[in-house]
């Protein structure tokens, strides 16, 4: 399996495990929508305790569109080939506030489709995306897009890269070589020096992404692209929206489905986000999530001849990560050029192939080669995860992941001293990747922007059927939020992949796979709880 592809499943990155990453987005309802902030969800609750779900309820927009924006849904848009055989792209312009629109401030959103290959009668437009935040919807509809012939062949498939993200005015924060540098923060700090360090490149960071980046920066939130949906909706010429989402994709169709209830179509939410928690909360259930993929991760080592940490299982290939940690901390190991793997990036580099455990025996040899000296490896597996190409050139996705979140979410905490207080939570989560977590959250308490957005429940009462799935050990976003989201769907069916990596559509169970195609092609949810291997 080659490096560059070890994280092509349909989440990308969402986590806390990145130094920029504050964790997972969890609700944003400004730009019109009228849910009340959670006071529990902010930086003030006793430092080791996370702050209780929301209970306030996100609530629909008006049905009508105000006379203010028709202009936006009444828009005719223009194709052209993009160089890429079958698909053709065009942009739309959105308002960059949807409380003030001016002409003066659109934004211009990249948008591609593939239209229906057929036989069968055409259903419609599929809009497709695949979490992050961050991450390209366009990418992945050109390159992974998983809906097999049956669906393409009826719907017209469709991917809107998100304010903010890839081709759609990408907020940027730093160049190439301040990222390198950036990565390589020690991001579990032994003594207040190197705390300092670490919340000084956090700062670094947020105040680049207010110099290059400006006013978008405080309008890429989830609920303006779900509004932006909307406009695409429209202007595709779609009664309603059908729509694969997935890991945090999940969050902004939900979103959607609360603001739009009778504009809902067929939507599939696959990886699910609960937008009722805190930022806390969410990223120390995420760090127990991680936890689980490893552990299914070090089982499955243990029974291999290669296994470079150990036979005894989960326990001994814990200590023996961390003790590999340390070492790099210390001493970091050459890679055959003029980076060195540090523990920070060994530590995102392993986190980038416990989303698919398709990628365990690469990380099996990686992992031997550093306990060698050879961080090649690992540092290939970081640089994966990062979306840094060869060349040294990053994506926008490690600029847009905390641009979205910190507007989305107050942050987990607002000092170090609060981060010291949660670590014996946070190691209890996960003993291998609880302390880089809990740090890793404290991103957005350096913020350059507040946050328009809190925890709350989404209901969307009234909507059409939604499916929602979940993967049992998903590290990413752990099942208890798909339990959790589609108790709070009020229409919706929660499937249920019992099995190993992030999101379960297209990856390899034909029980998840039917399913998912019947409901896309029929309208028709599966059973209640319906459970697939």
């Amino acid at each position: 399996m080659a490096t560059s592809r070890l994280l092509r499943t349909a989440g990308t990155v969402l986590t806390a495990t990145a130094l920029l990453i504050s964790g997972c987005s969890s609700g944003s309802p400004s730009s019109g929508a009228a849910a009340s902030r959670n006071p529990a969800s902010g930086g003030t609750a006793s430092a080791g305790t996370a702050p209780a779900p929301a209970t306030s309820t996100l609530k629909p927009l008006p049905t009508a569109v105000p006379a203010a924006l028709r202009p936006y849904y009444d828009q005719k848009l223009t194709w052209r080939e993009c160089g890429v055989v079958g698909f053709e792209c065009t942009t739309m312009k959105a308002p960059l506030d949807y409380e003030h629109p001016s002409a003066a401030t659109d934004l211009k959103l990249a948008v591609s489709r593939k239209k229906a290959t057929g036989p069968g009668d055409r259903l419609g437009s599929l809009m497709v995306n695949p979490g992050g935040p961050g991450g390209s919807a366009i990418d992945y509809l050109q390159q992974y897009a998983p809906q097999p012939e049956a669906v393409r062949a009826r719907y017209d498939m469709v991917a809107m890269d998100p304010r903010g993200v890839a081709r759609s005015e990408p907020v940027t924060c730093l160049s190439n070589a301040q990222m390198d540098d950036f990565t390589r923060v020690d991001q579990t700090p032994d003594d207040a020096a190197e705390a300092d360090r670490l919340t000084s490149a956090f700062r670094t960071f947020a105040q680049g992404c207010l110099r290059r980046s400006g006013a978008r920066l405080g309008h890429v939130s989830t609920a303006e692209s779900a509004r932006d949906m909307d406009i695409l909706r429209a202007v595709l010429g779609d009664e309603k929206l059908t729509y694969v989402g997935a890991s945090y994709g999940t969050f902004l169709g939900a979103t959607y489905a609360g603001l739009f209830l009778s504009r809902v179509g067929r939507l599939v939410l696959d990886g699910a986000m609960d937008p009722a928690l805190p930022a806390r909360t969410m990223n120390r259930d995420q760090t127990a999530g991680f936890n689980t993929a490893f552990t299914a991760f070090a089982k499955d080592c243990a029974k291999q001849r290669d296994c470079p940490l150990g036979t005894g299982g989960p326990e001994e290939a814990g200590r023996r990560l961390r003790a590999l940690f340390k070492k790099l901390d210390a001493h970091p190991a050459p890679t055959g050029g003029p980076r060195t793997l540090t523990e920070s990036l060994a530590t995102s580099g392993v986190t980038a192939a416990m989303y698919d455990e398709g990628a365990w025996p690469v990380l099996r040899e990686y992992l031997a080669e550093a306990q060698k000296g050879d961080g090649r490896g690992l540092l290939a597996l970081s640089d994966s995860y990062y979306e840094r190409d060869p060349d040294g050139t990053y994506a926008n996705q490690m600029f847009a992941n905390p641009a979205v979140n910190c507007l989305d979410l107050p942050g987990a905490f607002s000092s170090p001293d609060e981060v010291r207080a949660a670590l014996p939570a946070f190691r209890k989560a996960s003993p291998v990747f609880g302390e880089s977590f809990a740090w890793a959250a404290l991103n957005c308490a350096y913020w350059p922007v507040k946050p328009t957005g809190a925890a709350h429940r989404i209901t969307a009462r009234g909507a059409a059927p939604i499916l929602v799935v979940g993967t049992t050990r998903d590290p990413a976003t752990p099942y208890p939020w798909a339990r959790s989201l589609a108790a709070q769907l009020s229409s919706a069916t929660l499937l249920t992949y019992d099995g190993d990596g992030h999101t379960a559509y297209g990856r390899g169970s034909d029980c998840i796979d039917t399913a998912i195609n019947t409901y896309l092609l029929e309208s028709t949810p599966p059973p209640p709880d319906k459970t697939c291997t």
